[in-house]
């Protein structure tokens, strides 16, 4: 019995590639799109979330006059001093020998 099909290797292996080019054309188009126009898109991704979160919600706080209530930190009595043998004050490891 011998099995006749429509499609032989050839015509399977010729639509893969087809397939597997345009599939590369598409990745390297939007990659260069991308790269290319990457400036573009990261002022406008900015202004989308300054507008979105910083815009509406400062501009309404400041509006109402909640930002003038807010109390003001103290300064501090003395200025911070080194700790005692200078360095950050973190301890020294000891020596695993």
């Amino acid at each position: 019995m011998s099995c006749k099909s429509k499609f032989s290797f050839n015509t399977i292996a010729n639509i893969i590639s087809i397939v597997s080019g345009v599939s590369l054309a598409g990745i390297i188009g939007v990659g260069s799109y991308v790269y290319l126009n990457k400036d573009a898109i990261i002022e406008d991704i900015k202004k989308d979330a300054i507008e979105s979160i910083g815009g509406g919600a400062l501009s309404g706080l400041a509006g109402a006059g909640a930002l003038e209530s807010l109390p003001l930190p103290a300064a501090p009595d003395s200025p911070a001093t080194p700790p005692v043998g200078g360095g950050l004050g973190l301890p020294v490891p000891s020596n695993p020998l």
